[in-house]
This record gives C-alpha cells, structure tokens and sequence, in this order.
C-alpha cells in the first residue's frame, strides 16, 4: 500500500513477520567516545530508572558514549580521568583525528561474520549519537562544526557487509540531542528532554538526515533516540520511509514535547513517539507476556559505548545472558545486545567471548528460540524448582530448561501432552520416554551436554 503523509495513515502499518521472527539484534554503539572509551563503574541504569532518582547518574554516568556531557562535570570522575590521560585543554573535537586514523584499519567484513556467528538477524548502528559526529560523509553537513564526520562510510560498509552475512541492516539517529547544536549540560532525568533542539534548524537538518538514510541504505528500523523537535512533521517523514522500505519498521522513541520540563526535576518519564511498531524498554523486561512486540537494548556490561574501566565482573555472565535472551523472547520480546567496539571497530575479547557463546548456544537450540511466538504463560518450572521458559511454533510447545537438572528425570508442573506427542531435546536424535503423572509432565532426559539452558520440542501438542 501507498501511506500518505499523516500520522493517521501510517498507523495501519504492522509489524512485519521478519522483525518478530528476529528475536536478537546486534547494537553497536561506536563513535568518537570510543577514543577515551572510559566511565566510572555507575551501575545499571535500569535500577536507576526504577528507583525514579537521576539526580546524580549524568555526573557519575556509566554510559562511555556520554562521555561528553559527563565530561562537563568539573567533578565528575571522567574530568578527573580525561585530566589526567589527556590534559584540560584536549577538547573533545580533538578526538576526530585519532578514530580516523584507527578506522583505517577497521574491517567490516569481520564485524559482520562474527555478528552471522552470534546468530543476529539484524543489526542496528548508531550513525550519529548524541555528540553529532555522523558515522557517514553526509551531503547535509553539521552547520557547527567542520568535518565533523567520519572520513570512511561507516555506514556504507558495514550495511553491505551486514547484507551480505543475511541479515537485517538498521539504522540508530539521536534525533532529539546534539550537542554540536545545544551545548548545555544534561543535569538530571528531566533535563534530557529539556536540551532537545528544537530550532527550525536542527528540524530541517534531522529530517534531511533521516531521508538521506532512507535513500542512501534503506535501513529496515529506523531507531530514533531520545524524542524528536516538536515541529517536525513525523506523519510526513514515517510515510517516506515505509513507502521506500514497506517491510521497515519503526521505534518508539520519537517523541515529541514542547514542555520537556517536569516540576518532579529527578524522574526520566519518556512517553511513546506518536506512532511506533514497537516499545524499547532499556535495560529492562517485564514479567508477563505483551501484547505489544518489545524489544530489550542493553549492553552487555553497564554502558553502551566501548569502556575499558569494565572487567568481567561488570559484564553478564554467559549463563546471565541465555537465561535472559530466552525469558525475553517468552514475553513476545527481541533482544537486541549492544557491543562496544574499540576505536579501530575490533570487539572487546570480553564481549566476543560472551557473544561466541550465546551462538554456540543458539546452534544447538535456535529452533526453540526463532521465528517462535509466546505461548498461553510465559513461565513454568519443574517441581523439582527448575524455571522454565516456553515458546511455541506451529504444532510444536518448546520447554527451555533454565539450567541443568541434577535428575535424570523432570516433572514439568501443571503441563498435559496428549498421548500422541512426542518429546525430543533439541541437538539430539531420538525421542524421549515421558508419562503424564496427574497435572504434570514427567521426561526421563538423557546424558545432558554441558549448557547453561537445555531446550526440549514437545510436538502433536495442540494449542
């Protein structure tokens, strides 16, 4: 279909199949802040957002891509560091040079392969985050600050090279802050919303970006952050976009708020853009199953941006990160896991690894996991007080064993199979021995390879 350019038209949009097939995407936060690559250890921001208290998170902010704004902290711990490895006087612009030269050596191709490796589906960049350096030479050039822009098409190149391993390419713009436009600090939770530009502008230079995007890579999400200028006509803009990529989708994050200031001052409350296919909560799920497709972006330590302050213990465990993935995709949610890379676009070993193993993971128990949807309840758990996670697909119930049973036997509560279903473990040959005992499912289980999560496919089940 043809949309017009309103809000009303681009709201009979659907979600299409392949983004709720995807269930795991790659984030990549990389940027100028990937130079210093440096935060203080400031926790997870998802407790921060539910305690409803930011007055001191832009001071001690654990995101390195924020490096910036934290920066204008005269006692912030980045000051203190930056002073310290660079000197007061090195501005941050004077970080260019130094991520051009290392993005010589940068090869998109191996980027891409290890993402094919993880088993991602699509892959989101950020093109420009919140500093406004753009990861692409631009025909619209930021009016401020010359060059400020990457000398390679960063864009460019991994959106080819993205394709060519299969998957998705997306496309991340920080459409409400740019700091080369509004310099002021970000204090607190309500001042985010509060420093977004809103001058005529920044309105044409933002959408003139996003339609060059459109043009230039035909991203298949456009993931807009932090709200959008009020003034901006987004019905307009939305239409362009899905009449060039019709199996597109589109984020919540394009707000719009002409008073972006809360007499609270502390709490970020960040209301829904004004149509969207689907809700991104950050560092953060939920315990039911939604109606609305979700999907979870966080890193896989406490910042998005590339920080070398963080070792192992601020990173999820392997065994952290597949017990999440599979309660999100439970709940009718995506995972999309942020990576950091270093200036010269190599991946953290820390971070490889953890990806590595969730591939290896999804090799053996992928069936469980894509193009899967929720079932009736999103958890279970064994008698024996094992959780469980279900998915369903087709005429198939997966059981996803949150760990491996010390018992050669399970007793699956309050789940019935008919007698002509068969059970099998995903990554084996052959069926399981099973016996309904009451209301519950008992499975006689094999010799258990050494996994964090065990998958079994129950068929001839019904609905």
């Amino acid at each position: 279909m043809t949309y017009q350019p309103t809000l009303e038209s681009v709201r009979a949009h659907e979600v299409p199949e392949w983004y709720h097939n995807a269930k795991l995407g790659i984030f990549i936060h990389w940027g100028l802040y990937s130079v210093p690559a440096w935060a203080p250890h400031g926790g997870d921001i998802g407790e921060v957002f539910e305690s409803g208290d930011m007055s001191q998170w832009f001071r001690l902010n654990s995101y390195a891509e924020w490096y910036l704004n934290t920066l204008k902290f005269e006692d912030s711990p980045t000051r203190e560091w930056h002073n310290q490895n660079y000197g007061a006087d090195f501005d941050y612009d004077d970080f260019a040079p130094g991520f051009n030269s290392a993005l010589k050596r940068w090869q998109p191709d191996d980027m891409a392969a290890l993402f094919s490796e993880v088993n991602a589906r699509y892959v989101v960049l950020t093109t420009k985050h919140h500093d406004g350096f753009t990861l692409w030479p631009s025909d619209i050039p930021c009016p401020h600050k010359a060059n400020y822009h990457t000398q390679r098409d960063v864009v460019g190149e991994l959106t080819e090279a993205v394709r060519g391993q299969g998957m998705k390419m997306a496309l991340y713009y920080s459409g409400g802050l740019d700091w080369a436009f509004n310099e002021a600090r970000v204090n607190d939770g309500a001042d985010v919303f509060g420093t977004i530009v809103q001058t005529p502008e920044f309105v044409e230079y933002s959408v003139a970006h996003w339609k060059e995007l459109i043009d230039r890579y035909q991203p298949s999400i456009m993931w807009n952050d932090i709200g959008y200028p009020a003034a901006a006509d987004l019905g307009e803009l939305f239409a362009y976009y899905y009449n060039s990529v019709p199996e597109g989708v589109i984020n919540d994050r394009f707000t719009q708020l002409r008073e972006q200031r809360r007499k609270a001052g502390k709490k970020l409350l960040v209301p829904h853009g004004p149509h969207f296919d689907y809700i991104t909560p950050e560092y953060a799920t939920f315990d039911e199953i939604q109606d609305v497709k979700w999907e979870c972006c966080r890193g896989i330590g406490h910042s998005f941006g590339y920080n070398r302050n963080e070792g192992d213990e601020q990173l999820l465990a392997e065994d952290e990160l597949i017990h999440m993935f599979v309660d999100i995709v439970s709940k009718n949610g995506n995972l999309l896991l942020n990576v950091g890379p270093m200036a010269d676009g190599s991946i953290p070993a820390n971070q490889a690894d953890r990806l590595r193993s969730l591939g290896c993971w999804l090799d053996r128990n992928g069936e469980a996991i894509f193009e899967t949807r929720p079932w009736t309840r999103a958890e279970g758990a064994t008698t024996q007080g094992l959780d469980l996670r279900f998915t369903k697909a087709d005429d198939a119930l997966f059981v996803t064993l949150l760990g491996t049973p010390a018992e050669s036997e399970i007793a699956i509560a309050g789940l019935s199979a008919p007698a002509e279903a068969s059970i099998q473990l995903l990554g084996r040959d052959g069926d399981l021995a099973w016996r309904q005992d009451g209301a519950d499912l008992r499975v006689t289980l094999p010799n258990l390879p050494d996994s964090h999560a065990h998958a079994l496919k129950i068929t001839s089940i019904g609905d």
